[in-house]
């Protein structure tokens, strides 16, 4: 955390000035506010700039309504999109879709779809009007913080912003069919964490039937949870539909030592699978199988690997189903963030506003678990936890106790001051860090609106702040029409180009029912595939996968690091059957590969190039060649740690300059206030010699003794002397000077330095290509009955 330097005003007072951008645009820094004086009751000069690395430890924001704690948790995901850093935020309110709120040009006509009409009417002013008001209400606000039009636009180009609306067709809707997937082979590996996700998923699909299950007793629960981790720990998948299907015909003979009939007679399973088929059959839960699957990987990042701002927002469902929901997105996100390579700086973010009844203090609802898990060990692999609340209370401060930022507003009752003491508590002693219970509340009671209190574990004492002015439109929450409005433009529309006879057609003309026969000496692998649609056929098509470990050095820097890059692409009959540049990234793990196809699949035609096994030696060299040419690095790719490393170093090149500038300056001020007190000495004393003299001569002396002559003598010399203090001030003051700007430039120099590093691209030689895999890969496809085609990995 950075201050800015201040300014005094004419009365010696220090004031708040407006910050030039080149102030808190920095490279993993934050600007979330400035400092705030709660005696005067004022902000003060300076700013608060939140190191991003210390969002890895969490946080969580405290405060009552009214207090502007969604306004700086929109700050904080706002300034993690500026830095490329993608969010998933859970949103139970609405709130938190005025992140889609933003317009550049700030133009009334930009407010005006967006106002609330109710709130135009209390203020007495027509919409137009009202709009209009709001549009200068945040021009000046951002102006007074040091932001504009520029920045807002800086923002919507550095990230996507989708809201999904699970259950609903007014955002992005989200099919649940995936959902019951078998886990990556990490997670199946992991024996704690496998039950976990075991467990928590049949907690979450129990209690969206109205089955409030414990997991010890309940035969539902223990039932279930036994057909997920026999399905699951084979790798294969489980829907709605085929879990009914177990239900009724089980694949197991006995739970526990009781055969299965005496655990779980057959009519009360019967009862179970009934109310899961009417769910699946009911109008209202289509809205459930409809978009796309949930996944973590795509949901972070767009198109080319662009950072996405995910935002589900859930104020629509039920609180059975909000629970259902939030639990599979937090298993998703476990099982995402143990599937990645550890780190030290932030990879991404989650962010749940108004966490009351998914974290209670003494209950255990399917939230809590993974809520847990991820606080303990998310950490570890880059994924920053942000919690909000506004009910202190109904908190598992025991939970929070490896939260290392704390936000905490004004709080509405002394008991909630008392919990949020105490988790302040549990999380500095769990830090071994210490903790001034009395100053603290004291703090807490001084507290007004956007004013908090930040204790962070990695700074050496507590900060009060005011939370900056919001980039988004804060106007609350969204209509549905309002959503759907935002979300247009992003639903996927398929081409009207060929009816549907015509594509089922050309569809049936592109399979052929029996696998293709292959040289053995052609490696293949089959991409694993994941349930399709009812009705829908599987079909496999060929796809070159060609994967290569990329070493990225720079010697000048000092960047040293290594990316995994894997590519898959189609097969033409084309005098050039593989077009490189048409090669689609992808993040499937080598190790899921498989060696067989699913069973009763189709498979496409195998162009004559790709049954050859030539072709792969001449492809292989070609993809080499292509990522010699194509493949490049800057800081925003590559991984924060290595950039945050690479600021640490040229930072630490520069701090013994620093320091002997410093002390440089030290010294010749210590030689200045010797000089100035040497040359106070002399003046006084040639002051009082010349005195002497002329009171002499003013007393009636007729004649010049040889002791008056002396003094005259002295005080001449004396005068001498005084200029020669004077003049040594002087220089002892432009040594200082020089010293100082010596250190201006200084800095000056890091900072263009540290800026650079944005447009600081770095290209792989050709010995640090190492291509690990180039095989003939079949990519599954789900074919419906209109011939329509959709990948069946993702």
């Amino acid at each position: 955390m950075t201050r800015a330097k201040a300014d005094g005003s004419a009365t010696g007072k220090p004031k708040w000035e407006p910050p030039p951008i080149a102030d808190f645009e920095k490279l993993g820094a934050f600007y979330i506010g400035r400092p705030y004086d709660l005696t005067a009751k004022a902000p003060q000069p300076g700013l608060i700039l939140y190191d991003s690395k210390d969002l890895v430890t969490h946080a969580v924001a405290v405060g009552m309504t009214g207090s502007g704690k969604t306004g700086l948790c929109i700050a904080l995901i706002e300034e993690a999109a500026l830095d490329s850093i993608p969010s998933i935020v859970i949103d139970p309110k609405g709130d938190l879709t005025n992140l889609l709120l933003t317009f550049p040009n700030l133009q009334p006509q930009d407010f005006r779809p967006w106002i609330n009409e109710e709130d135009a009417a209390k203020a007495g002013l027509s919409a137009d009007d009202f709009a209009a008001q709001q549009a200068k209400l945040w021009s000046d606000g951002l102006a007074s913080w040091g932001e504009d039009g520029a920045r807002i636009k800086r923002l919507r180009d550095a990230a996507d912003f989708a809201i999904y609306t699970p259950g609903s067709n007014a955002g992005l809707p989200v099919s649940i069919l995936a959902s019951f997937a078998a886990p990556s082979t990490a997670i199946r590996g992991d024996e704690e964490l496998f039950q976990e996700l075991v467990a928590t998923t049949a907690t979450s699909l129990l209690g969206l039937l109205g089955i409030d299950a414990d997991p010890v007793k309940s035969r539902e629960h223990i039932f279930l949870s036994n057909l997920f981790a026999r399905s699951w720990a084979s790798g294969s998948d489980l829907d709605l539909t085929n879990l009914i299907e177990q239900i009724q015909r089980p694949p197991i003979e006995r739970v526990g030592v009781l055969d299965l009939e005496s655990f779980y007679p057959s009519k009360d399973r019967n009862e179970l699978a009934t109310s899961l088929n009417n769910l699946l059959a009911s109008p209202g839960f289509a809205a459930w199988l409809q978009g796309d699957a949930l996944d973590i990987g795509k949901t972070l990042h767009g198109q080319g690997g662009k950072p996405r701002v995910a935002i589900f927002s859930i104020a629509h469902l039920s609180d059975p189903e909000r629970m259902f929901f939030v639990s599979l997105l937090l298993n998703h996100l476990l099982a995402w963030a143990r599937s990645q390579s550890g780190t030290t700086s932030l990879r991404a973010l989650l962010y749940m506003d108004e966490i009351f009844g998914y974290f209670p203090p003494v209950a255990n609802p399917p939230s809590k678990r993974p809520l847990l898990t991820l606080l303990k060990q998310a950490r570890a692999f880059g994924l920053g936890v942000v919690l909000a609340t506004q009910n202190p209370v109904d908190l598992d401060y025991k939970g929070l106790a490896n939260t290392g930022t704390w936000f905490l507003g004004r709080l509405q009752t002394q008991r909630d001051k008392d919990r949020v003491l105490d988790g302040l508590e549990g999380a500095a002693a769990t830090a071994n860090s210490k903790f001034d219970k009395a100053k603290i509340s004291e703090i807490l009671s001084g507290l007004g609106n956007r004013v908090f209190l930040m204790n962070n574990v990695h700074e050496d004492a507590p900060v009060v702040f005011e939370t900056r002015w919001a980039m988004s439109y804060l106007r609350g929450p969204l209509t549905r029409d309002q959503i759907k409005s935002l979300m247009s433009g992003q639903r996927p529309v398929g081409s009207a180009a060929a009816s549907a006879s015509g594509r089922a057609a050309a569809a049936a003309a592109s399979a052929a029912v029996s696998r293709p026969m292959v040289p053995p000496e052609i490696p293949q692998q089959f991409i694993p595939a994941r349930s399709g649609p009812a009705g829908a056929t599987l079909v496999y098509e060929p796809r070159v996968l060609a994967a290569a470990k990329v070493r990225f050095t720079d010697p000048k820097s000092g960047l040293d690091t290594t990316s995994d890059l894997a590519y898959l692409a189609p097969i033409s009959d084309a005098a050039v059957p593989i077009d490189w540049d048409k090669a689609e990234a992808t993040s499937i793990a080598l190790t899921d590969l498989e060696k067989s196809p699913a069973a009763s699949a189709q498979f496409a035609q195998l162009p004559p190039a790709a049954a050859q096994a030539k072709s792969y030696t001449a492809w292989r060299s070609d993809f080499s060649g292509w990522l010699f040419r194509n493949a490049t690095l800057d800081l925003r790719q590559a991984g924060r740690e290595q950039r945050d490393a690479l600021i640490a170093r040229i930072r630490a090149q520069y701090a013994p300059k620093v320091q002997r500038l410093e002390e440089r300056i030290r010294n010749a001020q210590q030689v200045v206030e010797r000089e100035q007190g040497q040359a106070r000495s002399a003046t006084l004393q040639t002051a009082i010699s010349v005195g002497a003299t002329v009171l002499g001569s003013l007393l009636g002396r007729k004649r010049i003794s040889a002791t008056s002559l002396g003094r005259a003598t002295t005080a001449a010399r004396g005068v001498g002397r005084t200029i020669d203090q004077q003049q040594d001030v002087g220089r002892a003051r432009a040594d200082v000077g020089a010293a100082q700007a010596e250190l201006t430039s200084l800095n000056q120099e890091l900072e263009q330095k540290l800026g650079g590093l944005d447009s600081m691209a770095i290209r792989p030689t050709k010995s640090n290509i190492a291509v690990e895999i180039l095989a003939l890969a079949w990519a599954p496809f789900w074919r419906d009955q209109q011939g329509n085609k959709t990948p069946g990995w993702s």
